[in-house]
């Protein structure tokens, strides 16, 4: 009979414990977090509505080619599938604060999602080209992805809808797409 009584205050203990750091947690104040720090930290989510405010109709930023397989690196060498974005800079004047959004589409399902990042530390020089990968690598040119993304997770085709905005150019549209299957194929 003794036990019964040192087991229900020990409960009873733990029970009021964990019911106060829950109660602290609904007071503290909300961080929103914003695109930048979430692809920072290499996490990237889905988003509801495109963020870039762009309006500019002077051309000189242009999507070259965009891939979702059969990628290849810049000598040619397969490499891992990825979204991978070729930009230009057809103007005489560096292009900077790029950044991207993008809208992948099972075709099968109708489900999409929709994705924007900033794209930090990216300029592109004058007359040049750069190729974006978004493939949670690092280093020049690696962005973030969502791994638990329809591109990963879907068995169907997945067809992507793409923007690339800078300042004081247009916004560069492209488009790519993942064939139906379950897996990378050899390339």
């Amino acid at each position: 009979m003794k036990l019964k009584f040192i087991i229900i205050p020990v409960a009873l203990v733990a029970l009021v414990a964990a019911g106060g750091i829950a109660l602290s947690q609904l007071n503290a104040p909300a961080t929103p977090a914003t695109p930048s720090s979430n692809a920072a930290a290499g996490t990237v989510l889905p988003v509801t509505s495109n963020p870039i405010t762009n309006t500019s109709t002077t051309p000189g930023l242009t999507v070259v080619s965009a891939l979702a397989e059969d990628n290849v690196d810049g000598s040619g060498t397969a490499i891992t599938d990825r979204l991978q974005i070729t930009v230009g800079n057809t103007t005489s004047n560096p292009l900077t604060n790029l950044e991207t959004y993008y809208v992948m589409t099972d075709v099968t399902t109708g489900a999409s999602e929709a994705y924007y990042l900033p794209l930090d530390g990216v300029t592109l020089a004058p007359n040049t080209e750069t190729t974006l990968s978004f493939d949670n690598e690092t280093g020049a040119g690696h962005f973030p992805e969502n791994t638990f993304s329809l591109y990963r997770s879907s068995t169907n085709q997945v067809d992507f809808t793409i923007q690339v905005s800078a300042d004081g150019v247009q916004i560069a549209n492209g488009t790519a797409t993942k064939g139906a299957g379950t897996g990378e194929q050899a390339d």
